[in-house]
């Protein structure tokens, strides 16, 4: 089973709907609330490259935020993803990606 990491802020909708989503799933995830932690924030942006939450990864991996893993839970890939133990690339960070390449290859 792969080791799944969840941060998040207690004020936050989306984070605690990832933590549902999660929970419903039977996964077991280390939690980290970074509502009053700036340094677990910070941690958590140099991570991922976001500053927003809730923030999951898979293996190490970032996923992304709640609406990558709903998308990922409803295509059928988080099972295979928490199965295998194995994590991808969220597209919309794979765009981002590629935009930052062309920005810096000008």
């Amino acid at each position: 089973m792969a080791k799944v990491e969840i941060y998040t802020k207690s004020w936050c909708g989306y984070s605690k709907a990832a933590l549902s989503l999660l929970d419903r799933k039977q996964v077991d995830y280390t939690h980290i609330d970074v509502t009053d932690d700036r340094d677990q924030e910070l941690i958590m942006i140099a991570r991922s490259g976001a500053h927003t939450v809730p923030q999951v990864f898979i293996n190490g991996h970032s996923v992304g935020g709640y609406d990558d893993v709903a998308a990922l839970d409803a295509a059928g890939e988080l099972d295979t993803l928490l199965a295998r133990g194995e994590a991808i690339t969220p597209v919309s960070q794979q765009i981002q990606g590629a935009q930052n390449e062309q920005l810096y290859s000008s």
